[in-house]
């Protein structure tokens, strides 16, 4: 049976030199993250979900959520 290896995925903070105590995803959200995550909040309704002084980590996920509300929001709806 031949398996298959799988890539590595890139981490956030892989290959930087941390600080001691500093974990990874602590940096501040970017501004492209900042302005994103606004776009993406305002187009969902969710204006809350924005906040300034988010970590990357924090950003990235929020934007993952937002992201998939606006794809659900844009699927026709079930009918049976």
């Amino acid at each position: 049976m031949h398996q298959q290896k799988k890539a590595p995925r890139y981490q956030e903070g892989q290959g930087q030199q941390l600080a001691p105590g500093e974990s990874p995803g602590a940096e501040p959200m970017t501004a492209a993250q900042a302005s994103y995550l606004k776009s993406l909040a305002e187009e969902v309704h969710e204006p809350g979900a924005y906040q300034q002084g988010l970590s990357k980590r924090e950003a990235s996920r929020r934007i993952n959520v937002l992201m998939e509300k606006a794809r659900l929001g844009d699927l026709p709806p079930h009918t049976d």
